[in-house]
């Protein structure tokens, strides 16, 4: 079991991933005084298979889809980098967008995809986000030298003491989450715009959820891998 962070920034390929993957905790540390901030990375333009629409108009529907999914949770503000959905890359531009929301919003935990498996292919987006993400948190973000320009703007570095990935293989962290279920579910209502896409969702992530739970004796859970980096 974890305690609640002051601060936490979950950093998020696409809208819906953040609630589909940790809706349940940040849910969870909000109702006990956690201020919890988004980057989006994203614009979420290809998520469909609708012929009719156009990448534009699914841009425009998802970010509002997204605020009003954060909104749902409680999330205290959600930042958009609008990076073309497909195309995030692991750049120097990239990695210094996260340093700079890292070092605005001083999180002691950040919450990301795991890069790392090996028997479930993730979309490339959610790989490059938590390769360039853990980077971000360390070193970039905690040394001055690295993304020093930001300092003009009153940016300090900083020291993140935690990263949880969600989506991985080799889960040590599970949050109970059994209260806060129905508020997951009901964030990720939210994207009406993928719930043909999501035919069943509710109903894996109520069995997901009750998987990772029985390894605590829990109703439902979030699994997590844990990385902590010395402060």
């Amino acid at each position: 079991m974890l305690k609640a962070p002051t601060r936490a920034l979950v950093i998020t390929p696409h809208p819906d991933d953040a609630e589909i993957s940790c809706g349940g905790t940040v849910a969870k540390w909000i109702d006990s005084g956690t201020q919890v901030f988004y980057v989006l990375c994203t614009d979420g333009s290809k998520g469909t298979d609708d012929p009719d629409l156009e990448p534009g108009s699914l841009r425009d529907t998802r970010k509002l889809e997204q605020i009003e999914a954060a909104d749902t949770l409680g999330v205290k503000k959600v930042v958009m980098l609008d990076y073309p959905d497909g195309e995030l890359e692991d750049t120097r531009e990239f990695r210094g967008r996260l340093v700079r929301e890292i070092r605005r919003f001083r999180p002691d935990i950040v919450l990301c995809p795991d890069p790392h498996r090996r028997t479930f292919y993730f979309h490339r987006d959610h790989r490059i986000t938590g390769i360039v993400a853990q980077d971000a948190v360390f070193p970039y973000a905690r040394d001055r030298l690295h993304f020093n320009e930001y300092e003009l703007e009153g940016l300090k570095p900083h020291k993140t003491g935690m990263i949880l990935f969600w989506g991985t293989e080799e889960p040590d962290v599970f949050i109970d989450i059994s209260e806060f279920m129905d508020r997951k579910l009901k964030s990720l209502g939210c994207h009406k715009s993928q719930l043909s896409g999501l035919d069943g969702a509710f109903e894996r992530l109520r069995a997901s959820g009750e998987q990772a739970g029985k390894h605590l004796g829990l109703k439902y859970a979030e699994a997590f891998r844990k990385v902590v980096f010395r402060t």
